[in-house]
């Protein structure tokens, strides 16, 4: 998914007043406000009452939704004919911003902002990035994504990293993070 298509994306969810939130490794490079690595899908989080108009604003431009195990109503990949990937999540929150339903974001999580090739977004924050990168079976992307975030935010690598960072050469904090 390269760049120009999320912020065409974006724009167009703008216009028809969807609340997206940016999730994954672009809101990575979004809160760096660079683009630090590929990335093959664009994950976005919005509320469950609206993925009805997003699955229309998407299947006008030749979207499908893909089949997979863990998809379900609340969690599901849609795809169009040039390949590009949308992984959508939907949430239901509180009126307290705690989780009502759907994947399990609380409003905290959905706060953020960065920014991507100039343009404001919204997106999940630095902490909640680190947080939401542990607890299943890492990949060399995600020791990249929460070394730079760990670094540029001043934020402690998590526990599930040790063994990552230790291969680098880096153990503890940030300060041992390079950029």
């Amino acid at each position: 998914m390269q760049a120009e298509c999320v912020i065409e994306f974006w724009r167009a969810t703008q216009k028809r007043g969807l609340e997206i939130c940016i999730d994954g490794g672009w809101a990575v490079d979004a809160v760096l406000k660079r683009q630090t690595r590929p990335h093959n899908d664009l994950d976005i989080a919005l509320p469950a009452a609206e993925v009805s108009a997003l699955r229309q604003l998407l299947t006008a431009r030749g979207y499908v939704e893909v089949p997979r195990p863990d998809s379900w109503e609340h969690n599901f990949v849609l795809e169009d004919p040039q390949g590009r990937l949308i992984d959508v999540h939907s949430y239901i929150l509180n009126p307290d911003g705690s989780n009502a339903g759907g994947v399990s974001y609380v409003a905290d999580q959905i706060a953020g902002s960065g920014v991507i090739l100039g343009t404001p977004v919204r997106c999940v924050p630095p902490l909640w990035l680190v947080q939401s990168h542990t607890g299943y079976e890492l990949r060399q992307s995600d020791w990249h994504d929460v070394r730079l975030l760990c670094s540029e935010f001043n934020l402690e690598i998590p526990p599930d990293f040790e063994e990552l960072a230790a291969s680098d050469g880096q153990e503890g904090g940030p300060k041992n993070a390079s950029k």
